[in-house]
């Protein structure tokens, strides 16, 4: 079990390191300001500077063997993702694998459908194009190299610090639930452990979906969020005004509507969620 690698060492990224440190491992993360790499430091995290925007600055990446965890945004314009070319192109090692959160908006809407591996990506977002354009990109990095690249599609992330809270406290209408798409979550400690699986695991390169396997709506979720804060339900409105009221972001998710399959998910890489619905996941936070 060797070094370990993050870039785009944020919430998630953190919660990696932390459980691989209690590993005794060595972790190392890629980070852009001083500020950044003191904060990492203090958590025992050895930081590597450098910026994904700037690839002269990308001089000291990851080693040989080293497992990396690539969690890092794209830009936030354009349809392609320079950051993981740049990243890429800088890279002389030849890591173990890499693993990649992606999105389940390459699937763009579905109608509601389940949609598995092998479904045909349909991004119909900016925002998606980038993810897949990463996919893409680290698909044939993998191939060129014969190292693993690992990709995991997951749907919207919850848990301690990831909830819509100021969201709810300041009364911000949602979709009628019967006119509100399916959706798809996951835990953020069930992510950690589904990334920390993908790494130790064996096979070649894969794209796994990731997520409960319990589809609901955003307008559901919304409102079992407000039940367990205690607070009052947000008033729902219908499509019509919700297209004038929400921001476009919003309505980009409200607009898919898809059901993921995960069952690749937990044969190939034999994961037990501890929050297998949002029921189990919301009692603890």
């Amino acid at each position: 079990m060797g070094r370990v690698f993050i870039v785009g060492c944020g919430h998630v990224g953190r919660l990696i390191a932390r459980r691989t440190l209690d590993q005794e491992r060595q972790v190392l993360a890629l980070v852009r300001s001083e500020i950044a790499a003191g904060e990492l430091e203090s958590l025992g995290i050895t930081a590597v500077r450098g910026d994904l925007d700037d690839p002269k600055s990308l001089t000291s990446l990851c080693g040989d063997d080293d497992l990396v965890h690539y969690l890092a945004p794209p830009p936030g314009s354009g349809v392609g993702d320079s950051r993981m070319a740049n990243f890429l192109n800088a890279l002389s090692a030849r890591p173990r694998r890499i693993v990649y959160i992606s999105t389940s908006g390459v699937y763009g809407d579905c109608g509601g459908a389940w949609v598995d591996e092998d479904t045909t990506p349909n991004p119909q977002t900016d925002r998606a194009r980038r993810r897949l354009d990463a996919e893409l990109q680290l698909q044939r990095w993998g191939q060129r190299t014969r190292l693993a690249a690992i990709i995991l599609r997951v749907g919207g992330i919850y848990g301690p610090g990831r909830l819509p809270e100021t969201r709810l406290r300041r009364r911000a209408p949602i979709l009628l639930e019967g006119q509100s798409g399916y959706t798809n979550r996951i835990h953020v400690e069930d992510l950690v452990s589904i990334c920390l699986t993908a790494g130790e695991s064996t096979g070649e390169s894969r794209v796994y979906n990731v997520s409960d396997g319990n589809p609901g709506t955003m307008s559901g979720y919304f409102k079992a969020v407000a039940r367990r804060l205690g607070l009052p339900q947000p008033p729902e409105i219908p499509m019509e005004e919700a297209r004038e009221r929400l921001s476009p972001a919003m309505m980009s998710y409200l607009l898919e509507s898809r059901r993921m399959d995960t069952r690749r998910m937990r044969s190939e890489l034999g994961i037990q969620l501890r929050y297998p619905d949002l029921d189990a996941g919301l009692r603890e936070v």
